[in-house]
């Protein structure tokens, strides 16, 4: 086997086999936190900070454009892993002076997010540096809920499912719930094609070495799930409707409709 074929195979069956991995090899949230509060600056620029992902500026514009059609008087904003405030700021660009709740795992990060939102908006401005898990969130609140980039660093069926249904209650009737995130794919041959090409994108990025450390990084830190495995889950808590707004290899934006 030649070693790009290897170095596919390895992580298609890390994509492929969350439902059943023993997660105890992961990551935890302190490491987790760590790596991003090294990298504030960097997220706070989207030419620089979202390199890896594809299509990012699209999917940013796609997942905000649908949540203002959905509701466009909308008041309230939750942002779950908000970043440097990227997607926040993209969407008060389309509804302004939303009153954004942010929320990161990363101090710094939710710092430099914070101060961003503030000089966007007349609204108010909150922050809540948490574990997303761990979210304590008032019942029909939120207008619009944003999760970029976040998701996949939840672990077993139990934490998906918890997650997605706290979001659900918290989500007005009406409102809509968006994500753009690592995927993976259910069938396995399709999850190495898309792997094999997501590495050449890499690759030409920085070459191998570039795709190696993205490739580390995924296994340590990330356990993505399908968009059919999400899409499901969100029908199962409750969710009327939802879409897929754009797939690329091992990335998609998608959402639901309470």
């Amino acid at each position: 086997m030649r070693e790009w074929q290897f170095y596919f195979f390895i992580l298609a069956e890390i994509l492929h086999s969350v439902t059943t991995r023993d997660y105890s090899a992961k990551a935890t949230n302190k490491e987790i936190e760590s790596r991003f509060d090294q990298d504030v600056e960097r997220f706070s620029n989207l030419d620089t900070g979202q390199l890896t992902t594809l299509d990012a500026p699209l999917t940013m514009e796609l997942c905000t454009d649908a949540a203002k059609y959905v509701v466009p008087e909308a008041k309230e904003l939750l942002d779950i892993g908000c970043g440097a405030g990227n997607y926040t700021l993209k969407m008060l660009s389309k509804i302004p002076d939303l009153n954004c709740t942010l929320n990161d795992l990363s101090l710094p990060m939710l710092e430099k997010a914070k101060e961003r939102v503030a000089m966007a908006t007349r609204g108010t401005v909150t922050s809540i540096q948490l574990d997303m898990r761990a979210l304590e969130l008032e019942e029909n609140k939120y207008d619009i809920i944003l999760a970029a980039a976040t998701l996949h660093h939840l672990r077993g069926d139990e934490e998906w499912e918890q997650l997605f249904e706290k979001l659900y209650k918290a989500l007005k009737p009406g409102g809509c719930f968006w994500i753009s995130d690592l995927i993976s794919h259910d069938a396995p041959h399709l999850n190495e094609l898309f792997q094999q090409k997501y590495g050449e994108y890499l690759e030409s990025l920085g070459g191998p070495e570039y795709r190696q450390k993205v490739f580390d990084y995924i296994e340590y830190e990330d356990t993505p799930r399908s968009v059919n495995y999400q899409l499901d889950l969100m029908k199962k808590v409750g969710f009327k409707q939802v879409e897929v707004l754009h797939k690329n290899l091992c990335f998609a934006a998608f959402g639901g409709l309470k």
